[in-house]
């Protein structure tokens, strides 16, 4: 929108131009009214600046960073024009320095150099500070401090824009040194006034000289940009002349940066700097300051391409040095006296200023000295001293010399100096008396120095003659007329020795640098000189290590390229000497753990011809602990060559000493919990799982790295080796078992047999609660049921399973699995009825596992959900059609074997049951004799029991029936009044089977009396006396057995001897 000035005021414009920055969405159209605003406010009607300032500043919370940029360059011109506002916007100069956006910051920076200058120019003119304007200053100090600390930005716009401003700085806080160049709008230190409290010029001075420290080492940093190196080179050579006190720091400063460029510059960007360096130091060469430093400036321009002859013509002249020493404000450090005429046949880089200080007049040496000498300190001492001794009127002569020193109008030390001087030289005193008073010009003061011309041209006609003298002398002496060169072998001896000598000199006192002086000897020179000390470092290298490190450290920069190649080894192999010195170290070391330690970790870098080394050493039984455990930390910090020092270690996870591979597996186990390594790590352990795929050993587990011969089958040491990184692993990574029962099921008899070791410890340590074994049980990959079975097995054999594995193998077991041997290890978390379910299938198995279904069952390793007697009498109970007669029988007899289990009172309850059941179980009188055998006082509970069986016609299951009569028979004679209570036709039958009872019982019925036979069926005695007997009289009547409370054990004193062996059951004889 356009307005017409005679229509509306700057006033409304201002109004209007501040309403659409404030609701425009567009940044472009913000900046426009801003600027608009700002050419009102400043430029036309600078009257309304205090009524909208703060409308304006309100900007700074802007989104727009190109609103914020133009909000800076209003402060800073609102700086230029009206000072007394400076307060009232140095807050919001701080939030914009603060803020998120990058180029707004540099924005600041760069306005913050004009701010800086303007508000120490305003405090310095004020009559008086008020607390408005301290608290503005110290805001400004703030601002100062943060821009120092950003030349370490992340961002190198922000870093060369914080050189700039420390510039700045450094300029307005320290003294000029000259006053007659002095720009008429230049402020430094003297402008601050000695009465302005909140900024002491002491305290300016000290900032500003460390804030140049904080440019030296920003300019000596390795790792700088170039961007930031070149800005940092002219700003210090601009500091260097414009302020001579620093010229020291910035020559050394440039030296250090040209001898040890950064290694991050490309080439280009190096020849930028060289360029660079040789502008500022052909411009620094000049100022007159720079004459002490001029040879070791000459060296660097020399490299960098000038000439000599253009370095000469750089170099300034005589007379502007003098001239330049007579009127510096900081003579104390930089007074030198200038060479009238340079001596004849100097070495191109030295410029020898001596003859001047030769032909200098008394007057002239005794200023020299009192420049050089007079300090505040010593003026102080000197006016308390002396005004003791002050006489009480003051002298005449005094008053000619003070009027004379108050109307020079200048005020400091070079006129003190001189005034000092001329009554040095009246009074005999000083360095001035020894010097020689020239006859061609005596002059006394220094109004008197200049020389006529006529004068001027003689005294340069007699300097050259008395130079010549000089050159001839000189010429006399040199080394090459009156020597003669040493052969080469003499020299290298000679050097060999002296090399010696300096590697066996007592270095307790300054050990840093003699390492310093070794490392450069070796490094810089011959093959000779490099065997000497690398023969005494191996000779003790537990005492000499840091130097060896150095040494290496060395050898590192040059072979990188870091440090210039010595001229004496350009022509041999860079890259050699470094890799030969690291494993010679390595090789003299090999047995000193510490030391080996020390080197690999400390070293920039390990060759692969080293790892090798280390690689011979992991492979001795006896060092392999430390070695590779020295792996595992060069593993971990030594990050660009981490993956080849992983592979190392891995590749001994599969050797064949098993000592070596325990150490190996054991570190690996511990760069396993790194995130960054675990991938890497299981990867190769599966890789060499995958192998038990092939059908002979890789070749990657033969040959001298592995310690074992080539071959065609699988050895257990080979299968050993494939599986022990994979299977140590599970215990950090439970889901790798999933992989390892696919591998298991396509792997031979063989290697299952080692799988199936080997999984011990690492699935106890998992336990039976861990998710993947869970998952391995409930998932069971089909032909891996073995390796599922003895997963379980192990994680129940040291204690009760839990619910939730009893449950997966129950589910297992019913719905996909019908193999019986899942449930052996979890039998102790079945309910009763489960496991008389399986028992017809658990008893089939093989003899030694239904030994150990029976421990589990009994109680052997933990509660069992069913008792012994339980078990028995479901053993009895089993249907004929589930499991044969045979295997039922062989069950029942491991059971009774277990005689601390199955004692006299168990195996009554159980006979007692079995009598309960009809129809009777087939093997029950078999376990009646057996029983009766193992407890021989069960006879009077086992005529019980053929009691009850004759109540229940025992004679109607033949079985039964048959061990009936064999117990009988085996019970004889306690057995006879059983069977004379059979009937007839069954007692006939039993003696039909078994004759060898009827003659015993006929004797025993014999025995009776006519009252007893009373009670005898007549049938019975008839069968067994037949019908030609008769009675004998005179008999005592036997007392009739008990035939109540068949629960009752009978202890008789008749023992019946045990059969010579197992009876079978009846009918299978």
């Amino acid at each position: 929108m356009d307005f017409m000035a005679d229509e509306i005021t700057d006033e409304e414009l201002v109004t209007q131009y501040l309403n659409n920055a404030a609701l425009t969405p567009d940044s472009a159209e913000k900046v426009s009214n801003f600027y608009k605003i700002q050419e009102i406010l400043l430029r036309k009607s600078p009257n309304l600046l205090p009524k909208y300032l703060q409308n304006v500043l309100n900007f700074t919370t802007d989104r727009s960073a190109d609103v914020k940029k133009a909000l800076v360059g209003f402060i800073e011109e609102l700086c230029k024009v009206r000072e007394s506002l400076i307060p009232k916007v140095m807050l919001n100069l701080h939030m914009l320095l603060c803020d998120e956006s990058i180029p707004v910051q540099k924005r600041v920076i760069q306005a913050a150099i004009t701010i800086y200058r303007r508000t120490l120019a305003w405090l310095c003119k004020a009559s008086s500070v008020t607390d408005e304007m301290e608290d503005a200053w110290k805001q400004l100090c703030t601002i100062k401090l943060e821009i120092a600390n950003m030349i370490d930005s992340d961002n190198d716009g922000i870093r060369t824009s914080s050189v700039k401003f420390l510039e700045c700085v450094v300029l307005l806080q320290t003294y000029p040194d000259e006053a007659e160049n002095k720009r008429p709008n230049d402020f430094s230190l003297d402008n601050v006034p000695l009465t302005l409290k909140i900024a002491r010029r002491r305290k300016l001075e000290e900032e500003a000289s460390n804030l140049f420290e904080v440019l030296v080492k920003f300019h000596g940093s390795p790792h700088i940009s170039s961007a930031n190196l070149l800005a940092c080179i002219g700003v210090l050579a601009n500091i260097a002349k414009s302020r001579a006190e620093f010229m020291a720091r910035v020559v050394a400063a440039i030296e250090s940066l040209y001898n040890n460029l950064p290694p991050t510059l490309t080439t280009t960007q190096v020849s930028s700097v060289k360029k660079k360096l040789k502008t500022e130091l052909c411009g620094l060469i000049k100022h007159p300051a720079a004459f002490d430093y001029v040879n070791r400036i000459s060296v660097i321009l020399l490299e960098l391409g000038c000439s000599q002859q253009e370095i000469t013509k750089l170099i300034s002249k005589p007379e502007e040095r003098k001239k330049y020493n007579k009127r510096t404000l900081s003579s104390e450090s930089t007074i030198h006296q200038i060479s009238k005429k340079p001596r004849l046949e100097q070495s191109p880089f030295e410029f020898d200023d001596t003859n001047d200080s030769q032909f200098l007049t008394p007057q002239e040496a005794n200023e020299q000295f009192i420049l050089e000498n007079l300090t505040l300190e010593k003026a102080v001492y000197l006016i308390f001293t002396h005004i003791p001794k002050l006489p009480n009127a003051m002298p005449p002569d005094f008053v000619g010399d003070y009027q004379k020193y108050f109307k020079g109008g200048t005020i400091g030390k070079i006129p003190l100096a001189n005034v000092l001087a001329e009554q040095f030289t009246e009074a005999g005193v000083g360095p001035g008396v020894k010097v020689p008073v020239r006859e061609t010009a005596p002059e006394t003061t220094s109004k008197k120095r200049e020389r006529e011309p006529d004068e001027t041209k003689e005294e340069k006609e007699k300097l050259p003659r008395k130079e010549k003298v000089k050159v001839q002398r000189i010429k006399t002496l040199k080394l090459m007329e009156i020597t003669k060169p040493l052969e080469k072998d003499v020299k290298e001896r000679l050097l060999i020795s002296s090399i010696k000598r300096l590697l066996q000199q007592d270095r307790s006192q300054n050990n840093l640098l003699h390492q310093k002086v070794i490392t450069t000897l070796a490094t810089c020179f011959c093959k000779s000189v490099r065997d000497t000390v690398l023969a005494y470092l191996l000779s003790d290298l537990r005492s000499n290590v840091d130097t060896a490190l150095a040494w290496l450290f060395e050898e590192y920069s040059i072979m990188q390229g870091f440090s210039r190649v010595p001229p004496l080894r350009r022509e041999g192999k860079i890259d050699d000497s470094y890799n030969l010195l690291l494993c010679s170290f390595i090789s003299i070391s090999s047995s000193d753990a510490l030391i080996l330690s020390r080197l690999l970790l400390e070293a920039p870098m390990v060759t692969d011809e080293a790892l090798q080394e280390i690689k011979s050493v992991c492979r001795d039984d006896r060092k392999s602990g430390w070695a590779l455990g020295l792996l595992k930390d060069l593993t971990i910090r030594k990050p660009p060559k981490q993956l080849t020092f992983l592979n190392a270690l891995l590749s001994y996870t599969t050797y064949e000493s098993n000592t070596v591979r325990d150490y190996a597996i054991g570190h690996v186990l511990e760069l396993h919990q790194r995130p960054d390594l675990k991938l890497v790590i299981e990867e190769f352990a599966r890789m060499n799982l995958e192998f038990l795929k092939l059908p002979k050993p890789p070749e990657s587990l033969c040959g001298v790295d592995q310690g074992r011969l080539k071959s065609e089958v699988w050895h257990d040491d080979f299968i050993k080796a494939s599986l022990l990184p994979y299977v140590s692993l599970l215990p950090a990574n439970g889901s790798l078992i999933h992989d390892l029962a696919k591998v298991y099921v396509q792997t031979s008899a063989d290697i299952k047999r080692i799988i199936l070791r080997l999984i011990e410890n690492p699935v106890r340590i998992m336990g039976m609660d861990h998710p993947d074994l869970l998952k391995l049980v409930e998932e069971s990959p089909k032909g891996a049921e073995t390796l599922v079975t003895r997963v379980i097995h192990i994680l129940t054999d040291k204690g009760p399973p839990s619910t939730q594995l009893v449950q997966r193998v129950r589910d297992l077991y019913n719905s996909r699995v019908s193999d019986v041997r899942f449930l052996i290890p979890v039998l102790n978390g079945l309910s009763k009825q489960e496991i008389i379910s399986a028992l017809p299938k658990l008893i089939k198995l093989n003899p030694v596992v239904v030994k150990e279904v029976f421990n589990r069952l009994l109680g052997f390793h933990g509660d069992s959900p069913i008792t012994p007697t339980d078990l028995l009498v479901s053993l009895h109970l089993i249907d004929a059609n589930k499991a044969d007669l045979k295997t039922v029988m062989k069950a029942t007899s491991v059971c009774l074997q277990e005689k601390q289990v199955f004692t006299q009172e168990v195996l009554a309850v159980v006979l007692q049951q079995l009598m309960d059941r009809t129809p009777l179980p087939t093997l029950l009188m078999r376990t009646v004799i057996q029983g009766l055998t193992s407890y021989p006082r069960l006879s009077g509970f086992v005529m019980n029991i053929l009691q009850r069986l004759i109540l229940k016609q025992v004679w109607k299951q033949k079985v039964v029936w048959e061990g009936f009569i064999k117990c009988c028979q085996r019970t004889k004679p306690q057995s006879f009044a059983v069977l004379m209570q059979l009937p007839a036709p069954q007692l006939t039958e039993a003696l039909n089977i078994c004759p060898d009872l009827r003659e015993p019982l006929r004797e025993h019925l014999l025995t009776f009396t006519e009252a007893q036979r009373v009670h005898i069926p007549a049938a019975t005695q008839e069968i067994v006396l037949g019908p030609y007997s008769a009675p004998p009289s005179a008999t005592v009547l036997p007392a009739a057995l008990p035939l109540g409370q068949p629960d009752a054990v009978v202890e008789t004193d008749a023992s019946v001897p045990p059969p010579t062996s197992e009876p079978l059951p009846p009918g299978m004889e």
